[in-house]
This record gives C-alpha cells, sequence and structure tokens, in this order.
C-alpha cells in the first residue's frame, strides 16, 4: 500500500477562509439533501400504510431501498473513481431521484411499486458517499473539520422535519412527495457549483481493490457498521407506527426527529475533538452501547412525550457512527479510491444492514408488535457490542 500516494497530498494545505468559500457548495447540497430525505423517509411507512400494504409489504418496500444501495453506492463508487466524473455523475443520480420521487406517488399497485422503489434506490444510494468523497478531497489536510461541513445537512434535516409533519398533519401524506422533489431539485441545481480536486491513482485501480479487501480491520469495521446500520434501519423505518400507536399527532412526529437533529448537530460540531479523544473504535463502541439503550428504551415506553427524551440519544448512535465511520473509511482506503470506500461504507451501513434491519423488523412488527420488535433488535444490538469490546 505503500506505493499508493494521494496527489492533494503534495498540494500546500488551503488556508480555512478559502475551504470554507469552496465548501459553499458542498454545504448547500447536505441541506437540501437532507432537508428532502426528512420530509419524505420517516413518512413513507405510514404512506405505504395508508394505502393498504400489510406490514410484511411495508418491510419489503422499505428494506428494498437499503438492499439495492449495498450494491449501488460501491459501484456507482468505482465508476467514479475509474472515471473521475465525480460532479455530473452526482448531478444525474439527483436528477434521477427526484424523477423516481414523484413516481412513488402515482403509483398505488403494489406489484408496480417495486420497481420504481428499486429505481430510486439506486439513484439515491451513492448521492451521500460522493458528496462526503468530494468533501474530503477539498478539505484536504484539514479533513478533521468534515463534521462542520456535515452538519449542514443536520440543520437541513432539524427545519424540514417539523414542517413536513405540519403539512402531513393539516393537508394529506401525498404532500411529502413534492415538498422533497422540489428540494432535490434546489439540491441538483446547486451541485452544478460543486467543487472537485482530481485524486488519480499511483497503481492500478484493481491492485488497490485488492489491498482495500483484504485488510482485516476493513472487514471488523464493516461488521460493525453492519450491526449499528440495521439498529438504526428499524428506528427509522418504525419509530413513527410505535409512536402512532401511542396516540402520538404528526406534529408531534416531525417534532420527534427536530430533537434528534438539535441533539446531533453538537456532535458534528466537535467531531474534530471527540476524534482525537477516544479515535473511530472507541467512538463505534460508544454509539453500538447507545443504540442498544435507545432500542431498548421504545421498547418500554408507554407515552409519546417519553419519546422526545430518547431522540437525544440519536446524537452519539448515528452522530458517533458517522463521523467515527467516515474518517475510518477515508483512512482505510488507498489512494484514488475515497469514493469507493465511502461507498462500500455507506453501502453495508445504510445498505445491508439496514435491509436486513427493515425486513426483520417487519416481521417481528407484524407478529409481536411494535414494542417487542425494538426490545429484540436492542437486545442483539447489546451482545454484538460484547463481542466487538
Amino acid at each position: 500500500m505503500t506505493s499508493y500516494t494521494r496527489a492533494i497530498d503534495h498540494c500546500a494545505p488551503l488556508p480555512l477562509s478559502m475551504i470554507d468559500r469552496s465548501l459553499l457548495a458542498s454545504k448547500a447540497i447536505y441541506f437540501f439533501f437532507f432537508g428532502a430525505m426528512a420530509v419524505l423517509t420517516p413518512f413513507l411507512a405510514l404512506y405505504y400504510e395508508h394505502i393498504g400494504f400489510s406490514g410484511t409489504q411495508i418491510g419489503f418496500l422499505v428494506g428494498l431501498t437499503p438492499f439495492i444501495t449495498l450494491f449501488s453506492a460501491s459501484l456507482m463508487g468505482v465508476v467514479a473513481d475509474v472515471t473521475q466524473q465525480y460532479r455530473r455523475l452526482l448531478m444525474i443520480l439527483v436528477a434521477g431521484l427526484a424523477l423516481m420521487v414523484l413516481t412513488i406517488s402515482q403509483v398505488t399497485s403494489f406489484f408496480w411499486l417495486i420497481p420504481v422503489v428499486v429505481l430510486y434506490a439506486l439513484f439515491f444510494a451513492p448521492i451521500l458517499p460522493l458528496v462526503d468523497k468530494t468533501v474530503l478531497d477539498s478539505l484536504g489536510h484539514n479533513k478533521n473539520r468534515y463534521g462542520r461541513q456535515r452538519l449542514w445537512g443536520t440543520v437541513g434535516w432539524g427545519l424540514a422535519a417539523p414542517a413536513a409533519g405540519l403539512m402531513v398533519e393539516r393537508t394529506s401524506l401525498t404532500w411529502i412527495f413534492y415538498i422533497c422533489f422540489v428540494l432535490l431539485v434546489a439540491a441538483f441545481l446547486v451541485s452544478t457549483w460543486l467543487p472537485v480536486r482530481q485524486v488519480n491513482l499511483a497503481g492500478h485501480f484493481w491492485d488497490g481493490t485488492r489491498l482495500l479487501l483484504r485488510n482485516w480491520r476493513w472487514a471488523t469495521f464493516l461488521t460493525v457498521t453492519f450491526v449499528a446500520g440495521a439498529g438504526l434501519a428499524v428506528i427509522n423505518t418504525y419509530l413513527f407506527l410505535l409512536m402512532d400507536q401511542l396516540g402520538a399527532t404528526k406534529t408531534m412526529m416531525g417534532l420527534a426527529m427536530t430533537v434528534a437533529t438539535l441533539s446531533e448537530m453538537g456532535v458534528m460540531f466537535f467531531a474534530d475533538r471527540f476524534l482525537v479523544r477516544w479515535g473511530t473504535r472507541g467512538l463505534m463502541a460508544i454509539s453500538l452501547g447507545c443504540l442498544a439503550l435507545r432500542l431498548t428504551s421504545y421498547g418500554l415506553v408507554q407515552s409519546p412525550q417519553w419519546i422526545l427524551i430518547i431522540q437525544l440519544l440519536h446524537a452519539p448512535t448515528f452522530g458517533l457512527l458517522w463521523i467515527a465511520g467516515v474518517a475510518h473509511a477515508d483512512k482505510l482506503a488507498p489512494a484514488g479510491m475515497g469514493a469507493t470506500a465511502q461507498g462500500l461504507f455507506s453501502g453495508v451501513t445504510m445498505g445491508f444492514g439496514a435491509a436486513f434491519g427493515a425486513i426483520a423488523g417487519g416481521l417481528l412488527y407484524q407478529n409481536l408488535g411494535a414494542a417487542s420488535m425494538f426490545l429484540w433488535f436492542g437486545a442483539g444490538v447489546f451482545v454484538a457490542l460484547v463481542i466487538f469490546l
């Protein structure tokens, strides 16, 4: 691996003022993309239930997206690294995603919705890894400031989630698709200004791939992120169904997302300090422990108001995991394979792990109920934590 050196490492570090100006487009993409996802993803399970789908059908449809993510994020990462067409590929993906969002709103047949959701997942999965990779390359020697760029995605999510809840409560669930479409169009327009720095391979691409896949630290890392992804998927997919059963309003559901988002902002802002103090392994252990506690708490709660407090655990469960994951994937990536590494990390976490969580969660939800489903997943994550430690 010593033959692989990053082209940007030979460049003089950019002054922080120049970096901040060049990353305005990246901040805006994070803001609009996560705002769009905050409007759509938390309400999808409710929408599918609203149009008459069963728990198993909901689990299958929701699970399709992360399952496709495993392949799409990794494949598009390879394509981006080989072609070096990061900006153009990102624009195509965002435009395709916006189109599929509108299409989902027009299809009510479970059979015909399957291929539409597959296309939605193919476009959706590689977007965040490509933006993350571009941001890390643009930061150069200041990669520890990644969290302060990603923070704007958290802001976008926090602002959009309660607005979506209020809109749905006063109108209908269909509006989530239209609002999401508008925000994705904004992300597309901003992506045309995305700064891209070339990071070329110093050797053969497939040599770098073999080095990456043979690294035992990489295998351990992906195993941990798989478990975390499964637990997070259960929360993202079924929390609103639990809140609905407990009598929560749509506005309270949006507020629950806002509480989670506000807690995440602190983690993103101080990410560099957390990495220095605990390292990626320590942050992952903390994340798993808090995730086990969070899942178990959902299973025991009897009032929707308590969920607002439990949502504060979103900061260590997702925030620390993502900061540690992006940093670790970038560290282990051979030169010129940043998009591939980020695609694998995202694919396993939000793809393979999330697919398992969504599908298994759907089966448990239908047969045991929402509370028992959360308790079983909480126990599973705790066992994984013990093994990891």
